[in-house]
Parts: structure tokens; C-alpha cells; sequence
């Protein structure tokens, strides 16, 4: 009986291999990718009615056998998943093996605020902005995370185009861009701190005020010179884009034009009215705006005025700025 026995299992065998072949070649049968949800401890049993279901597998008992031979049936991840048509068995069980679940990319550009996240969270993830805002403006939270009191997380939300699950919530997004901010803070810029004299909190808010106002990338260090000089002499900084933080504090809108008024606006970020730094940064500024705040550059400039060409014209003497304000609105 040996022998028969031996060949039997030759016979089988034989037929096996070839059958699984086949099963791993075979694709879905849908004409666009279909999406499914497999929700934590899903049995592999769930999983496979559920792919079935939509299409993506044609055969359940094979897609199973498959799944055994290759060790998968144990080792599926919860998540959302994206089949594109004609995906294989065998490209299937690969994609829930490694737990390849969708992903969305997520441009935060530099110079916005946690206001404007929190919009741009709403409008290209479909987080709900209240949350992503609940969420950023826990002082807190913020304040652990950083290791210093802070308001919020404002200005520490590194700008970053963020490969992110389908399902990020608002707490989710806030986290990962500030890990980010933290990652790429360099040890090397600590040390520099030192020798500016200046806190990190401070340098992000040096740096925030740069982005609101650099327009040519190769002006930061000049601005940040300009700003370095006015609080070595202990001058008011007159940002502009702390006035514009400040309206969007109190009111939830920001103005991109300010007028004469605006300067009176009463708040604790107007460095029009407050000497020095404001309490924080009124951004999110990017990597050149820090490296510009922490390595200024050497000028003799107090002042600037942005020109029509998108550059700014730099004074030494209020006099002399007076002169270059009346040359960019005459058009000279």
C-alpha cells in the first residue's frame, strides 16, 4: 500500500501547484478600483466575503487555500484598501499582508495658520476644521508636547506635504505635523539659540513674522537682519503680519490688505502697539524662514517697504524710508 500511497500524494500535489497558479493570476472582475473597509478583528472568513462581495476576488474557497499556503490568513491588517481592476489573488493578499492601506497626500504649504490648516484639513481630508482647531489650540497639550508653556500649537505645525491614512483624525493630523516640526528641528540650531539669546519659542516667532513678510526667498536673511536690529535696540518691530494674526484672533477672518485702522487693533500680537516679540508665532514658517532667523544676515537696515516687483527696498534712516515709500507709490 506504500507505493499508492506515495503516488497518490505525487498526484495531488501535482494538481495543487497548478490550481494556485492559476488562482494567483486570476484579477478582479471590476472595471474601476473598488475600495473596502476590513474593520479591526475581522476574521480572515469576514475579509474574504467582503472581497468577494465587491469583486475583487472571484473564487472564496481558492482565495482562502491561497491565503493558507502562503501563511496570510493570520496576518491581515485592519484598514481602508484600494483594489485597482484586474488586481490579482496573489497581488491581494500581498496588499493586506503588508498592510498597504489607502493614503491620501496632504500639501501644507508654508505661512499659514492653524486657522487656515484647520480650513485646508476640511476642505482636501474631510476633517471637520473644529476638530483639527480643538485639537491645535490645546495649550496643554502643546505646552507637554514642546516642553514649554506655549498657547497653542501655532507656528509648530511643520509645513510638509504628509502622506497620511484615509482615516486621520483632527487630534491625528495635529500630532503628526508636530513630530514633523520636531524631527527636523536640527541640534545644531539649540546651540545657535544660545548664542542669539533667544528662546525656541522665540525663534519660531522671529521666523513666522519672516514668512509673513519675505516674498523673494533670497530676502529672509535680510528681513531677519532688519527684525535682528530693531530688538537689539529695543524699536517695535511694526509687522505687518502680526496685525493681520491678531484680526484673524479676534474676528476669524483674515485681512490680506490692511488700512490705517487696522494698526490700532488691540491686541497683545499688534507689535505696532507692543514692543518686542508677540506671545508667539503667527504662522507656520518653513524651513528657510528658520534658518534665516537663526543665521540673520549683517545689514545696517531698520526698515523696509515692499516694492511693486515683489521685492522690498531697505533703509538705514526713516528719512531715507520715507523717500523709498514714496518712490514704490509713485512707480519709480
Amino acid at each position: 500500500m506504500r507505493p499508492t500511497a506515495r503516488g497518490t500524494g505525487r498526484v495531488a500535489g501535482s494538481r495543487l501547484v497548478p490550481a494556485l497558479l492559476v488562482l494567483a493570476a486570476c484579477g478582479s472582475s471590476n472595471s474601476v478600483p473598488e475600495r473596502v473597509t476590513l474593520p479591526p478583528g475581522a476574521s480572515f472568513a469576514a475579509v474574504t466575503d467582503t472581497l468577494a462581495e465587491h469583486g475583487i476576488i472571484r473564487s472564496r474557497r481558492g482565495f482562502k487555500l491561497l491565503a493558507r499556503v502562503r501563511g496570510v490568513d493570520r496576518s491581515v491588517q485592519a484598514g481602508v484598501y484600494e483594489f485597482p481592476p484586474g488586481t490579482s489573488a496573489w497581488k491581494v493578499l500581498d496588499v493586506l499582508a503588508r498592510g498597504s492601506a489607502v493614503s491620501r497626500k496632504f500639501t501644507v504649504p508654508e505661512g499659514l495658520t492653524i486657522l487656515e490648516i484647520a480650513a485646508l484639513a476640511d476642505e482636501r481630508l474631510g476633517v471637520p476644521a473644529d476638530t483639527v482647531l480643538g485639537a491645535a489650540n490645546d495649550s496643554r497639550a502643546a505646552s507637554a508636547f514642546l516642553g514649554f508653556p506655549v498657547r497653542s500649537f501655532e507656528g509648530f505645525l511643520r509645513p510638509e506635504t504628509y502622506t497620511l491614512p484615509l482615516e486621520t483624525s483632527g487630534r491625528e493630523l495635529v500630532r503628526i505635523m508636530a513630530e514633523a516640526f520636531q524631527e527636523g528641528w536640527e541640534p545644531a540650531w539649540t546651540r545657535r539659540l544660545d548664542s542669539l539669546r533667544m528662546t525656541q519659542l522665540q525663534l519660531v516667532t522671529l521666523a513666522s513674522i519672516v514668512e509673513g513678510e519675505a516674498r523673494a526667498d533670497d530676502e529672509r536673511e535680510t528681513i531677519a537682519g532688519v527684525y535682528h536690529n530693531r530688538l537689539r535696540i529695543g524699536m517695535a518691530l511694526q509687522a505687518d503680519p502680526t496685525v493681520q494674526y491678531a484680526i484673524a484672533l479676534g474676528t476669524g477672518k483674515r485681512k490680506p490688505r490692511l488700512y490705517e485702522k487696522d494698526y490700532q487693533f488691540p491686541s497683545p500680537y499688534n507689535t505696532y502697539l507692543h514692543p518686542g516679540l508677540p506671545p508667539g508665532p503667527v504662522n507656520s514658517p518653513g524651513l528657510r524662514s528658520l534658518e534665516a532667523s537663526l543665521y540673520p544676515a549683517r545689514v545696517p537696515y531698520l526698515y523696509f517697504v515692499a516694492g511693486r516687483d515683489g521685492r522690498h527696498v531697505f533703509a538705514r534712516t526713516y528719512a531715507e524710508h520715507l523717500r523709498n515709500i514714496a518712490k514704490v507709490r509713485s512707480g519709480k
